[in-house]
């Protein structure tokens, strides 16, 4: 789903998952305001164990919070794109994604990766207040398919290949 910055729609992916016993990641990925992220979850779902995690918490605390979030002691862990990779916590079954549009797709499909590791049904909620039409067909892309390639394909027809030797990231040589 890709969806305008909105607290009732942030809210009620967070009823739907936290009512069938489910766990949320809620991807903001800004350290410096992350606390006031969690802060604002929090009054969304009142009563919901919420915990933050980013890269620049020492490893000890870092861990700690991840076992948490394993052990499903915590419902909603907003944090960074720490959790990007190597992560599998079969009970976190909705992904929502701050700002989206700052992310490449390829980024995004790995972090929706995390999610519908188990058998409930998983949902990935892109969040984007970029009303520029080019951006919303890119993030639209990755909601057609889940294939990793059609996904590429699609990033570089809509952004081109950028400078090969130069440092553009897109649009065409």
């Amino acid at each position: 789903v890709v969806a305008q910055q909105e607290k009732s729609l942030v809210s009620a992916a967070l009823a739907r998952e936290l009512g069938r016993g489910g766990q949320v990641f809620y991807i903001h990925n800004r350290v410096n305001t992350i606390e006031k992220t969690a802060e604002e979850i929090r009054s969304l779902a009142p009563g919901a164990r919420v915990a933050v995690a980013h890269g620049q918490m020492r490893g000890s605390e870092l861990e700690g919070i991840m076992g948490l979030f394993i052990e499903g002691k915590i419902d909603v862990l907003v944090c960074t794109t720490i959790i990007e990779s190597g992560i599998d916590i079969p009970n976190a079954n909705t992904m929502i994604i701050e700002r989206a549009d700052m992310f490449g797709l390829a980024e995004l499909h790995q972090l929706r990766g995390r999610v519908g590791r188990g058998s409930a049904q998983s949902y990935c909620v892109l969040v984007s207040g970029n009303r520029n039409e080019q951006t919303r067909k890119r993030l639209k892309a990755l909601c057609a398919t889940t294939d990793g390639f059609k996904i590429a394909e699609e990033d570089l027809a809509l952004r081109g290949p950028g400078d090969f030797l130069g440092s553009r990231q897109h649009g065409l040589p």
